[in-house]
């Protein structure tokens, strides 16, 4: 469907009536939608999807209508164009999709239970009822929702409810909004609620399996993330209440519908008294993404889902921005650095990765335009270029402009640079175009030539690919004053470098802060000068360091074995943010060691010696007053030194595990997931194992079920690989939403990996039908791709992946995911003696 046949060209709706009678028992959704707008044609198209629509009345007079199945529609033949009110009488089924409107299942006390939600982004809410279902086609909404009720229920929607009639809850009129962004639910609620200081109510809503004190934690933070955007933005909240609602079935983290934001349970509802800290802001950070939206993204709206960035890319920066204003102590940004910044490093280093903006306009095109590593990770580094460039000041006067220029409406990029150009001064889209256009990013060689200080750029690669000779404007964010603020020349010659060198009085860097999305290859002079003090400078410097030699040995731009030497110099680190880049480099090398060899001896041996000091500093609990680096260092250090097989760390854990054996739950969050995973792999029966999955079965917290699921899948009792992969299917032990994660965690364990690649192969079928429907299905390619390392497993993975290229939405994974694990494969055959050696070398 290209835009000249976008069906908001044909028919433009201004105000919706839509009335559910939804029969949970039965599975039965009965419709009437009634819909005003402006008929541009006589010959109209209305989308819907799954829905069998009975009669079609215009202007109270039956109408001839037939499928369009290729455009998810029906058309409709009009009397004459002009204003026009459709009624639409449709049913439809209620699926178990976590796709338009559908059943969550949970239990309390072994009772089984329900509650009704929904998700309609991206087209959706066709499947729920008829309507143009494009962003640009923003209406009001009249909600009418009439169900199998019984008392104890609660019935919320995206604004307050004004009565019920006959059994009928009716919902006051929306504001102007898109369609993707309607939502109700129903079922067995509890809430707790709050007002903010300019008088919305927040409240924070999911089921009775969950004890009323962990609804506290998400109520505080959509509280204070509100009151912090109506004056970050200088616009007030738009809607009266903002509603969080908690969904035990639901396929991504959260979604921003407009006043009734829906999580999956484990991304809003956590225990105050015992979750880790790092959950605890990966709880924060999404509810301030999804309430940064309820401005940017609900109140203004990309036009078209090509500009998805617009709403994803802004959120993941502000979800930052807010939560390091409302809990300064965490020093958010950090983890930015340990999880945004190279997950788009990586992804974006791969040739055929997709632009940050991208066309699009299959439906089924659309889900895998949400790339959280591009359209998240690398839009919101962008953004937060943008920031670093004109300031807070004018990023807040031209969100401004934007807001009132384009509220309840739509806007693309280019109104979004105009706003915050004009308010900056600066030509950003000059700026910014080559960012959001073109894929991948540079790597910048700084090196001496003959003396002189000399910088190029040009497109980094992991793995083969097409050199197009793009160039960026890249702001440099140099240490030395020679250096210009943005370069967008393929080289130029900053001066002569001795002189440089001592007028500065420091080593010659670039991207200083690590804000600017490319990475730096300096040559071995200015390299050694950086390296000779790196243990003196800050955290995020010495992040960097680590991150872009990880990423140039990526890219055999360097070897690994060169790195290897390196990584001694940051252990002592006390800095969560370098502990996290130190290990994932060593964890890197795992992939050139073989299951059980005398190379992945020694490199455990590296392991403990990397690990030990800090291990016999922190231990295994907390102390009273620690600082946050330690408690979130805590888990990594420990984790290094279980791989290492240090016996003092693994008899620890288990005296942790033996002390607490009756109240696994009560181990402390921080490190419950190493005590349990180090007993399964050291100390398993299968008495062990039915104990822990009869606990993910029954517990409500789903942070002990992440536990439980990371230590069972880590077994190596191939009958229980066995027993695991039957539960794949068992909906009442593995739900839907979390397979992913029991898959991965069973293919990355050496002796599950044939089992799980098996299972997939077999059952694909199987998969497809469950959760095909959702924008997370093609993740399954990914952390397919992500543990693959022989030759023998690529030519595995082509022979079942390539026939399924032309299915629609999964020819770029494939595509990619293909070239990912060739690289891999290419990678370590080239260097897996060199970096073994360097390994032996090290702890020799």
């Amino acid at each position: 469907m290209s835009e000249s046949t976008r069906l908001f060209h044909k028919f433009q709706p201004k105000h919706y009536n839509i009335y559910l009678d939804i029969n949970r028992a039965q599975k039965l959704i009965t419709g009437q939608t009634t819909i005003t707008g402006d008929a541009k044609v006589k010959t109209i198209s209305i989308n819907q999807k799954g829905l069998a629509v009975s009669a079609v009345k215009a202007d109270g007079k039956t109408v001839s209508f037939k499928d369009n199945p290729a455009q998810e529609a029906i058309d409709i033949d009009l009397v004459q164009t002009g204003d026009v009110t459709l009624v639409i009488d449709y049913t439809a089924p209620l699926t178990d999709t976590m796709m338009g409107i559908y059943p969550s299942y949970y239990e309390i006390n072994g009772e089984k239970k329900q509650i009704i939600g929904t998700q309609f982004e991206t087209t959706a809410a066709r499947q729920a009822f008829p309507c143009i279902d494009e962003p640009a086609a923003k209406a009001t909404f009249d909600l009418a929702i009439k169900y199998d009720e019984h008392a104890g229920e609660t019935t919320i929607s995206n604004m307050p409810e004004v009565k019920v009639e006959a059994g009928v809850h009716y919902f006051e009129s929306t504001v102007k909004m898109s369609t993707y962004l309607i939502a109700f639910a129903f079922g067995e609620l509890q809430s707790k609620l709050t007002t903010t200081k300019s008088d919305v109510k927040v409240g924070v809503f999911g089921t009775k399996a969950h004890q009323a004190n962990e609804l506290d934690f998400a109520l505080d933070i959509a509280k204070r993330s509100i009151e912090f955007y109506e004056d970050f933005y200088q616009k007030p909240y738009p809607l009266p209440h903002s509603w969080q609602l908690a969904l035990p079935d639901f396929s991504a983290g959260a979604m921003e519908n407009w006043g009734l934001v829906t999580y999956r349970e484990a991304y809003l509802l956590l225990d105050p008294d015992n979750t880790a800290l790092d959950m605890k802001q990966r709880v924060a950070t999404v509810i301030a993404h999804e309430l940064a939206h309820q401005w940017f993204g609900d109140l203004v709206t990309m036009k078209w889902w090509d500009d998805l960035w617009l709403n994803e890319s802004f959120a993941n920066m502000m979800e930052y921005v807010a939560v390091d204003a409302i809990e300064p102590d965490w020093h958010i940004w950090e983890t930015f650095q340990t999880s945004e910044a190279p997950a788009a490093l990586q992804r974006d280093a791969t040739d055929g990765v997709q632009s940050v903006h991208v066309q699009v306009e299959d439906p089924a095109e659309i889900d895998s335009l949400f790339d959280s590593a591009i359209v998240y990770a690398k839009g919101a580094r962008m953004l937060v270029m943008v920031r670093a460039l004109i300031g807070d000041d004018a990023l807040r006067q031209g969100l401004r402009q934007y807001f009132e220029a384009h509220q309840y409406g739509n806007a693309t990029g280019a109104d979004l640079w105009k706003a915050l150009g004009d308010a900056s001064g600066i030509d950003l889209a000059a700026i910014m175009n080559s960012w959001l256009e073109q894929p991948g990013y540079p790597v910048v060689s700084a090196a001496v030539v003959d003396g002189q200080l000399t910088i190029a750029q040009q497109q980094f690669f992991i793995g083969d690919g097409h050199d197009a000779n793009r160039r960026w404007s890249i702001p440099l964010n140099s240490n030395y004053d020679a250096a210009p603020q943005i370069f967008d020349a393929e080289r130029i010659t900053l001066g002569d470098y001795a002189e440089l060198r001592q007028a500065a009085g420091e080593p010659f860097r670039l991207n200083v802060g690590n804000n600017s999305h490319f990475i730096v290859k300096y040559d071995q002079t200015l390299l050694d000068d950086i390296l000779s003090d790196a243990e003196n400078l800050d955290a995020i410097s010495q992040l960097q360091m680590l991150q872009d030699l990880r990423l140039l040995a990526e890219g055999r731009q360097i070897s690994y074995a060169a790195v290897v030497p390196l990584l001694a110099r940051f252990a002592n680190s006390q800095s969560t943010v370098v502990n996290v880049a130190l290990y994932r480099v060593a964890g890197d090398l795992k992939r050139f060691v073989d299951p059980a060899s005398e190379a992945e001896q020694q490199l455990k041996a590296l392991y403990d010696q990397l690990s030990q000091a800090e291990v016999k500093r922190l231990g295994w609990t907390a102390n009273d007053g620690e600082s946050i680096d330690d408690q979130l260092s805590r888990p990594v250090i420990l984790n290094a030194a279980l791989y290492a097989e240090n016996a003092g760390t693994i008899l620890a854990a288990h005296e942790l595990f033996e002390g607490q054996a009756g109240h696994l739950d009560a181990l402390s969050a921080d490190v419950r997931i190493l005590i349990l995973r180090n007993e399964v792999k050291h100390f398993g029966n299968d008495a062990l194992f039915d104990k822990l999955l009869s606990a993910y079965r029954q517990t409500s917290d789903a942070s002990y079920k992440a536990d439980i699921c990371v230590a069972l899948t880590s077994t190596t009792d191939a009958k229980l690989i066995a027993r695991l992969i039957e539960a794949f299917e068992d909906a009442d032990t593995v739900k839907p939403q979390d397979l992913r994660a029991w898959y991965r965690g069973v293919l990355s364990n050496d002796a599950g990996e044939q089992a799980a690649w098996d299972w997939i192969r077999n059952d694909w079928a199987w998969l497809e039908k469950t959760v095909g429907g959702d924008m997370e299905f093609t993740t399954y390619i990914t952390v397919t791709a992500g543990v693959f390392r022989t030759a023998k497993r690529l030519a595995e993975f082509k022979a079942f992946f390539e026939p399924k290229l032309n299915t629609p939405g999964l020819t770029r994974e494939i595509t990619m995911d293909t070239k990912v694990i060739a690289s891999r494969v290419s990678l370590i055959e080239a260097e897996q003696t060199a970096v073994n050696d360097a390994v032996a070398k090290a702890v020799k």
